[in-house]
């Protein structure tokens, strides 16, 4: 039964394409051969030797049996004029070093231009190091048996090139990658290796653990698919990617990236290859830490679920047997973050003291003892060069990267590169660790920790996607796209009602939150917060189809200056509250109007009232010196969206909850008419900043009525 379930797929898979394929021949039989040719091939690269020094840990481990093989799987594609070669290795990570020396000898072998070849590892946790990292060396032998596999790999797919035709498609599937970077509660922070108390954001935090308030980054669910076919529908390769960190397995083994390339060659047969590469997972594992409790989930189950999404996505394609290829390669030097002479000399004395041990006991045995040596290490060599890339596939566009890249980075690239649809390999000719966006460096964690596994500077982010960016112009030989906002029923109507300024928050990059309002005034976001994290999830703010976004906010705060905003004014956005009410006096301040700085924080700010009063609810303060307050009813529901309007009409003061008054009253103003600054997630003086989410952000010079702010509320359509 599971065979005919395979053969009817497969079938499926190959029944749109056997007419066009029929016509090719006939065009063939008239003297016109196809212009594409393709081939593939999958060598084993099992290590021969056991035992093995295996990577993916902090501190060093062998393995002493094969759990299944691991191969590097290639395709060659050839339009005549330009060939091109992607190669996917079942390796935790692979040094440009080697991949050089690789693709100088399969230029030799097969005349594809080395920067022709793209050679990605899949970033199994269980396979032989070829790549020191953290407290494991290279094991000796497996690095000279696996250069030559690899050219072999290549070699193969190029000898097979034959008349073929090529789809692509994306799919997505939400169901086993999110974000395993947490933010911390400001009073959890936790120390990094050198006793600072610098993290913000880490790792695993665990099943719905109180400490963590949510996610830093978003997340990128979408399995890209390039399939190849013989000339009379002949399934050849299946190529997919999807940005799943690893599932995790005993070694030596290729973890669910080889699952998921069994089954492919399983359910389509033919001698098909199939082949499972790495995305941008920098920050994305197949934990759901929202959840209560771990789900019962594999490599067996994650593998054969991203099989089966590649295998429906087949059934979607257009297959084509003439299509453009192109190649750009790049070239970019960046700085590492080396270490200052307090933390050199700190690392020294350490390394010194594991010399003295006997030599087989002096690999690192502690994470401090890891980070000591990986100091020295990146003092040893400041800068490093990357080598970028970009590939054309007809309309697929295809970036590579030689780091662990954030998912906010997959989706920039995107959102942004002139073909459509792009895919992005991590890990792919070299191997320079993680590259955090520049904001996520504020927050700390293991992903920002100076090593080789995260040593690049902090602005190295920016700098390779607008490289990559680059290269995909050239290719694509047109210019990348501008990210417009949508606009659904909710923005029109705050739109309609003239704000002075409208940030949605939206932002997927930058220090400046961009103004929809057309007035040209942009806020700067301060550090200490996170970008694209989902908004509320409702129709009315960027339409249906399209994901709305919010920036988390986690110590730092959005500020503008808008001259000429007087005693009237009123300030409308969204908020989701992570931090419980008992975490301290006051739980955070939403808006806030005064002078920065200003001791006393005379103005007005509007809080969420924590230990100290309001327990729970809206609260509006004028200041230390004036001490006066008006408190809401309404307590506010940790991790809920809410409506907000501010109104201010002079002494008077109204505030709109979810379409409804809130708090009415009078109330003195305590940074007087004139005070241009804006704060949001924040009091003007820094003092307890908001810890959680804000969006859809507008400034208005005049008081908003009930009436406008119930029906801005209600346009949003969000289900209560």
């Amino acid at each position: 039964m599971a065979k005919a379930r395979g053969e009817v797929s497969r079938r499926q898979i190959l029944g749109v394409a056997l007419g066009a394929a029929t016509i090719g021949q006939g065009l063939a039989r008239g003297g016109r051969a196809p212009a594409l040719r393709a081939g593939a091939a999958a060598v084993d690269i099992s290590p021969p030797r056991l035992p093995v020094v295996v990577s993916g840990m902090f501190l060093t481990r062998q393995a002493n049996r094969l759990t299944d093989h691991l191969h590097a799987r290639a395709v060659v594609l050839d339009d005549g004029a330009t060939r091109l070669a992607l190669v996917v290795v079942d390796s935790l990570m692979l040094p440009r070093e080697m991949l050089d020396a690789v693709k100088a000898e399969a230029a030799r072998a097969t005349g594809i231009p080395p920067a022709h070849i793209l050679i990605a590892a899949t970033h199994t946790h269980s396979a032989p190091c070829v790549v020191g990292a953290l407290g494991t060396d290279p094991d000796p032998h497996y690095c000279r048996f696996l250069p030559g596999k690899l050219v072999e790999a290549i070699r193969q797919a190029a000898a097979r090139l034959a008349p073929a035709r090529v789809g692509w498609a994306v799919a997505r599937h939400p169901a086993h990658t999110h974000c395993r970077r947490w933010i911390l509660r400001p009073d959890r922070m936790r120390r990094d290796p050198f006793g600072a108390l610098t993290v913000r954001a880490h790792m695993h935090p665990g099943w719905s653990n109180p400490h963590f308030l949510g996610p830093s980054g978003p997340v990128d669910d979408e399995v890209g698919v390039l399939a190849l076919q013989h000339s009379d529908g002949r399934p050849m390769a299946v190529l997919a990617v999807y940005s799943m960190h690893y599932a995790g397995s005993p070694p030596v083994s290729a973890d669910h990236f080889g699952v998921c390339a069994r089954e492919i060659e399983k359910r389509l047969g033919g001698g098909v290859v199939g082949i499972l590469a790495q995305g941008t997972s920098g920050d994305l594992h197949w934990m759901d830490y929202s959840l209560p409790a771990r789900r019962p989930l594999n490599r067996f189950v994650i593998g054969r679920a991203v099989a089966q999404v590649a295998i429906e996505a087949c059934k979607t394609m257009e297959f084509r047997d003439r299509v453009r290829l192109a190649a750009c390669e790049k070239l970019l030097t960046l700085r590492r973050r080396v270490p200052d002479a307090a933390r050199l000399e700190w690392a020294r004395g350490l390394v010194a003291k594991m010399q003295q041990r006997p030599p087989d006991q002096r690999a690192p045995k502690n994470i401090p003892e890891v980070y000591a040596r990986e100091q020295l290490l990146l003092a040893e060599e400041p800068t490093r060069e990357l080598k970028l890339q970009a590939m054309r596939i007809g309309e697929l566009g295809i970036t590579a990267i030689p780091c662990e890249v954030f998912a906010i980075s997959g989706l920039k690239l995107k959102r942004r590169s002139p073909l459509r649809p792009t895919i992005n390999f991590g890990l792919a000719n070299g191997a320079e660790g993680y590259i955090p966006p520049p904001e996520q460096h504020h927050l700390g964690g293991y992903t920002t920790w100076p090593a080789r596994t995260a040593g690049l500077e902090p602005e190295a982010e920016p700098r390779i996607v607008e490289t990559v960016l680059g290269a995909l112009e050239e290719v694509a030989d047109a210019p990348r796209r501008t990210i417009e906002p949508a606009i659904g029923p909710y923005r029109k109507a705050v739109l309609a009602s003239r704000p002075l300024a409208y940030w949605p928050l939206d932002d997927i990059e930058g220090f400046a939150a961009a103004d929809l309002s057309g007035n040209g005034r942009a806020a700067r976001y301060e550090p200490g917060i996170a970008r694209f994290l989902p908004g509320p999830a409702a129709p009315g703010f960027c339409g249906s189809g399209s994901d709305h976004r919010a920036a988390h906010f986690a110590g730092g705060r959005l500020a503008a200056a808008i001259e000429g905003l007087g005693e009237t004014y009123s300030v409308e956005l969204w908020f989701w509250n992570a931090l419980p009410t008992e975490a301290r006096k006051v739980t955070g301040y939403l808006v806030s109007r005064g002078v920065p700085g200003k001791r006393g924080a005379p103005g007005d700010s509007l809080g969420i009232g924590g230990t100290h009063s309001a327990q729970g609810r809206l609260f509006l303060y004028n200041g230390d010196t004036l001490a006066r307050s008006l408190p809401g009813t309404t307590p506010i529901q940790p991790r809920t969206w809410h409506h907000l309007v501010l109104v201010r009409e002079g002494a008077r003061a109204v505030v709109f909850l979810d379409g409804n008054e809130e708090i009415r009253g009078e109330l003195a103003s305590g940074c007087g008419e004139r005070c241009p600054h804006i704060f949001i997630g924040g009091r003007n003086d820094g003092f307890a900043s908001f810890e959680g989410r804000i969006c859809e952000v507008a400034i208005y010079p005049r008081s908003l009525s009930r009436e406008e702010a119930a029906r801005h509320h209600k346009a949003a359509g969000l289900r209560s």
